[in-house]
């Protein structure tokens, strides 16, 4: 074993899926080795956490079970035993104190991913765990995983395999989604949390770059309340990102540039005398709406009718058109991935038992906001007790 050619358990992905599956079977005594194909653990995690790391979000569970839509029934057991309440103490225990800002998301005090990071491997460190970079996974050989390394092909033969293989997006960061050619069926990865491309006229340049705030997206029955960026390639942010799956199934999108007024009342306001005003001063006036709300609003339903009703039954459904979501190696997630009927209750593969999967690999999406977060920790917590409970016989 000081070769750590052969172990107890293995975990393929240093991500924090697999991080906290090889936590799970450290803390069950196991001699646990940790593969990765990049020269550091934790990648994508430190990326997220540059911004500010938002582990999970305070709200009730019925609440936040939801966000994951779909796969709620196959992630609330795994939630439940590990949802956000588990992440802090999680987070504590690793002497990293956490807060929650005005909308329930929880940051750790230190903001970054890396004082996290850097405990937690600690951590696993102390307990034995090894850790083994640039090991890039070729698929399986017999019993034995087979990885390019640099010293090499070697083969490992573990009792138990945990595979953290992350989704489709950010390749550079480690996660390209080639291991759908060595596992088996998976729903096509789709981009999720990620902007619309739109090409915009000469008009908008003096805006693109600000945020849109104030404002409710909605996409068929599915509404937004996130602000959003007009950037010179489209539309980015978290109002935005919270509709991937109608923007990737072609629902049109409407942003309402006044979501806490009445029509009646946009009616009454936009009724005003406007004098020798232009529109864009009479709207800025009687509604409050900022430059950039009023060059929308004329880039995408110019000549905006004179009308009060009908004005502000434009504004309130203002049409957002776009050219589709932005491409996948640059979504912030993934829909899709290694689908739920191959697995078992414990997310052990069916076809070959004592490997069990977790992560962004499985088929979920959900929002930004600690979602995202939270069921990758959840997963592989839970995959890395099942494998734990299967090596102790």
């Amino acid at each position: 074993m000081a070769t750590g050619q052969e172990c107890d358990a293995l975990i393929i992905g240093a991500g924090p899926a697999g991080l906290m599956a090889a936590s799970r079977l450290a803390q069950a005594g196991r001699h646990v080795v940790i593969t990765d194909r990049m020269p550091s653990a934790g990648r994508k995690f430190l990326m997220a956490g540059k911004s500010g790391l938002n582990l999970t979000k305070r709200e009730s569970p019925q609440a936040f079970h939801a966000a994951y839509r779909a796969a709620a029934p196959h992630l609330a057991p795994m939630l439940a035993a590990f949802g956000p309440a588990e992440v802090e103490a999680w987070a504590a225990s690793l002497g990293q104190s956490v807060f929650a800002g005005s909308t329930g998301r929880v940051f750790p005090d230190a903001m970054k991913a890396s004082p996290l990071l850097r405990a937690w491997l600690a951590d696993l460190v102390a307990q034995g765990a090894e850790f083994r970079a640039r090991w890039r996974w070729l698929g399986w050989a017999g019993s034995g995983a087979t990885f390019a390394t640099p010293d090499g092909r070697r083969t490992l033969h573990p009792d138990v395999t945990v595979l953290a293989l992350g989704g489709g997006s950010w390749a550079r960061l480690g996660s390209d989604g080639a291991w759908t050619d060595q596992l088996g069926p998976t729903t096509p990865f789709a981009p999720a949390n990620m902007g619309v491309m739109r090409a915009w006229s000469p008009h908008m340049t003096p805006h693109l770059g600000q945020p849109l705030k104030g404002i409710a997206l909605r996409a068929g029955e599915v509404v937004s309340r996130g602000e959003v960026i007009v950037s010179a390639r489209g539309i980015e942010g978290g109002g935005v990102y919270a509709l991937s799956p109608e923007i990737r199934a072609g629902t049109p999108m409407t942003v309402d540039l006044k979501p806490d007024l009445a029509i009646a009342a946009v009616v009454q306001r936009l009724a005003r005398p406007r004098g020798k005003a232009s529109l864009a001063t009479h709207l800025r006036k009687t509604l409050g709406l900022s430059k950039l709300a009023i060059a929308l609003a004329q880039e995408v339903a110019r000549p905006l009718p004179s009308d009060p009703k009908a004005l502000a039954a434009t504004l309130k459904a203002l049409p957002l058109d776009h050219d589709g979501p932005r491409p996948l190696d640059e979504a912030i997630s993934v829909a899709g991935g290694l689908r739920w009927d191959v697995l078992d209750a414990d997310l052990m593969l069916t076809a070959r038992p004592g490997t069990y999967a977790c992560g962004e690999m499985l088929d979920w999406e959900a929002p930004t906001g600690g979602y995202l977060l939270t069921a990758c920790l959840a997963t592989g917590s839970w995959a890395g007790a099942a494998a734990a409970r299967r090596l102790a016989g």
